[in-house]
């Protein structure tokens, strides 16, 4: 980690940059009177402008939905940022070099090293793309049309082209002043048997991996070639930008559109964030090269502005088969308390959005997002369809192995209403499977044992649907 920045920084920037001019970028201003300004807020929808600006004092109100606070403030909420990453974003807008106090290991030269990085995956950045459009390319921008993207899709996304060439790359970054230790930390190059640092992606169609703010901090990289014998995906390693554990593929276009909107879609591949994207889903991400995990969670909560009230969804879109069910079901088992938002669509003949949207156009694409239904049905769901509920048999095994799944929803009263939607998707006495609950749980919830009957839902086909 980097230092605290230096307090002089964060006046610099205040005294450069009035908070009016800041604002402007985002909201168009009209004079208030008594050296205020007013528009509409771009915190909540509104038709009158209550979102004050007073630049004298650098401090900005909203009468609606009580935001306020400084340019840093502003600029940190309205593009989902850290304080850190909102003074940098203020700081090269206004021209002022970004310090840091002592205190951690040369604060200085760890803010200097993350910027030479990012501008190395700029240019990288640019290079790759400049070179889709070269003969040797051809490949890949085959591989592009296949799947239903244009020239003008491709420019939107950024994707680009790796010369399949040993060197291509690091001699274009040296040219730019880049040297092989930095190519090397920010993970563009690698070394080989004698030390020798040579372009970590080669003949591969790349796509550009942004952070919130916009900035390139790596690239996934998909093999084209029959004689690669690389993995199908190749991705940028850790580095001191990229932690592939908190990286979302595409969350810089969808973060406004998942914040005003309350929906995150979560899918599996750079072409399907693509495809969802070109199809209206407009707030589609995906995860680089690993699991959606824990720390994914916690990005999306705070685009969707989660403090545990539940606001907002994620729907995930995974495969239909075996590998897609545990991967739902895994991310079933990873955060309870964020269960009730997480929901799943799959659709039945496990084609994934981008073969979808090839196929059968946007409109299957917004078909099957809408499809969705809850994570938690789609658990027990799953665990149901292994057996044989034709039989008393099959029905008993199933009870066995779906109760712990509903038993291992922390929220009771959720429980409860899964336990009475497993007796009827069984065709067992409500009774019989929430005595069976509770046992896993060490004890009945109040609403165990009903005390009027309640309808149950039907025995097959989803339902829940939402």
């Amino acid at each position: 980690m980097t230092g605290r920045i230096r307090e002089d920084v964060i006046v610099a920037i205040r005294e450069r940059l009035p908070l009016d001019q800041v604002v402007a970028d985002y909201v168009a201003l009209k004079p208030a009177g008594a050296g205020r300004l007013k528009g509409l807020c771009p915190f909540h929808d509104e038709k009158t402008p209550s979102f004050n600006v007073n630049a004298a004092l650098g401090f900005y109100k909203c009468f609606g939905c009580s935001a306020s606070g400084d340019a840093i403030t502003f600029v940190r909420e309205l593009e989902h940022l850290s304080f850190t990453e909102a003074v940098e974003v203020l700081a090269r807008k206004a021209g002022v070099e970004v310090t840091y106090e002592q205190g951690s290991a040369a604060p200085r030269q760890q803010g200097s090293q993350r910027q030479r990085l990012l501008d190395a995956h700029r240019e990288a950045a640019s290079y790759y793309v400049a070179q889709l459009s070269t003969p040797e390319a051809e490949i890949g921008r085959a591989f592009l049309r296949e799947r239903g993207f244009d020239e003008q899709a491709w420019a939107h996304f950024g994707v680009g082209y790796a010369p399949n060439e040993w060197e291509s790359l690091t001699r274009h970054l040296r040219s730019k002043g880049f040297t092989n230790e930095e190519m090397l930390a920010g993970g563009l190059a690698t070394t080989g048997q004698r030390g020798t640092p040579y372009d970590r992606f080669r003949g591969r169609l790349v796509w550009p991996i942004r952070d919130m703010k916009g900035d390139v901090i790596g690239f996934g990289a998909r093999r084209l070639r029959e004689d690669d014998s690389g993995p199908k995906y190749l991705n940028t390693p850790e580095t001191p930008l990229y932690k592939k554990s908190q990286v979302l593929y595409g969350v810089d276009l969808a973060k406004n559109d998942i914040a005003t909107r309350y929906k995150a879609v979560v899918v599996e591949g750079y072409t399907d964030v693509m495809a969802c994207h070109l199809a209206g889903e407009t707030t589609a991400v995906a995860t680089c090269g690993t699991a959606f995990g824990a720390e994914h969670v916690q990005v999306l909560r705070r685009l969707l502005m989660d403090q545990d009230e539940f606001r907002g969804r994620v729907v995930f879109t995974f495969d239909g088969d075996e590998a897609g069910q545990k991967a739902a079901l895994k991310a079933f088992a990873d955060d309870q308390r964020f269960v009730t938002q997480l929901f799943v669509a799959v659709q039945p003949d496990g084609l994934d959005p981008c073969e979808l949207r090839q196929q059968r156009g946007d409109l299957a694409v917004r078909d099957l997002i809408a499809s969705h239904v809850p994570l938690a049905e789609f658990a027990i769901r799953s665990t149901l369809s292994r057996f044989d509920l034709d039989i008393p048999e099959g029905r008993v095994s199933a009870l066995t192995a779906a109760a712990p799944v509903v038993a291992t929803l922390k929220d009771w009263s959720l429980r409860d209403e899964y336990a009475r939607r497993l007796a009827g998707w069984l065709g067992m006495e409500v009774e019989a499977v929430t005595a069976r609950v509770s046992e896993l749980t060490g004890g009945a919830p109040p609403s165990a044992v009903p005390r009027r009957r309640r309808r149950t839902p039907p025995c097959c086909g989803w339902s829940g649907r939402r």
